[in-house]
């Protein structure tokens, strides 16, 4: 392999982490809220838009740096999220219905209104942040002045993916070391268990499908200086969080890091080696791989070998 194959592909390789770790972000928010709630929420896309969206007003009208509106977004997020967990969805739950995906054709619906909304404040224009960094990058060459290669590194996406690393940490720290993070695993691995030992379930669901968008708005905030917005860009990323979700196994949170790794790792291949405009169609196809070939995700893989030990 020539030295450019080599700085090809470990650009490629790089470019695909970071983009893998901004992917898994947006997959644990929808991959908890399945677990507890046992729903898809098909509006988690658009969720991710709103976010976006109030980047993009603190930045053009406060002139706040899109990372830093993370603190004004993801509460906001949280409580449009604990909103219609509380006041829609939850209610949908409540009701016997002979269409039982009754909560996910709601979501659905909370999806088109959103991005509808977004249509009539913003139009339909594309629209970004232009930070002054936007264009910058490091470069390997000058930390490790032996390296074979001069691999660039794109400095948003770096950043990006280093703030998406400690809100993933953070999250490990909730869900592991705190009363309430051991109630909502605890939720999510056996409802009736957890009502029996005292959780309060309905609390619970209301705060995580807080939490799922708050996570899903704090990466619109590290998506939008790379990104353009538009009111329909949503679906895309609703579409990439399901698939991360089936890949990494329902309901797992370590099997939805690894699944966004996988899906950034080969659109990111699949871009430079075939072409830009077939990684929607290597989306595709890893994602009936993954039904096909291991229907429980990475998560089930993982368990088979912790029982095989």
């Amino acid at each position: 392999m020539s030295a450019i194959q080599l700085e090809v592909l470990l650009q490629t390789l790089i470019s695909g982490v970071l983009l893998g770790g901004l992917y898994a972000l947006i997959g644990i928010g929808m991959t908890i809220i399945m677990g507890v709630m046992k729903i898809i929420n098909l509006a988690h896309g658009e969720l991710m838009m709103v976010a976006m969206y109030i980047a993009y007003v603190l930045f053009s009208t406060f002139h706040i740096d899109p990372y830093l509106s993370i603190v004004v977004a993801a509460p906001a997020l949280f409580l449009l999220g604990v909103g219609l967990q509380k006041y829609l969805i939850n209610p949908v739950l409540k009701v016997d219905s002979i269409l039982p995906e009754n909560q996910v054709i709601l979501t659905v619906g909370i999806g088109m209104v959103l991005a509808n909304l977004a249509t009539i404040i913003f139009q339909s224009d594309y629209r970004q942040t232009p930070v002054s960094y936007s264009t910058k990058a490091w470069y390997l060459r000058d930390y490790w002045k032996d390296s074979p290669v001069d691999t660039s590194l794109s400095l948003p996406w770096t950043v990006s993916f280093a703030v998406a690393l400690l809100i993933t940490g953070g999250l490990w720290f909730f869900l592991t070391k705190t009363d309430m993070g051991k109630s909502i695993r605890a939720t999510a691995q056996d409802l009736d268990a957890a009502q029996l030992m005292g959780v309060n379930v309905e609390r619970m669901r209301v705060i995580t499908f807080g939490l799922g968008s708050s996570l899903v708005g704090a990466a619109g905030c590290l998506f939008i200086p790379i990104y353009y917005i538009y009111p329909d860009i949503g679906g895309q990323f609703t579409l990439i969080s399901f698939v991360i979700t089936i890949l990494g196994g329902l309901g797992s949170t370590v099997g939805a890091i690894i699944g966004g790794l996988i899906l950034g790792l080969f659109e990111s291949l699949t871009a430079t080696y075939i072409g830009m405009g077939w990684a929607p169609v290597g989306r595709f196809v890893i994602f009936v791989a993954a039904l096909i070939f291991i229907p429980g995700g990475v998560a089930s893989l993982l368990r088979s070998r912790k029982l095989g030990k």
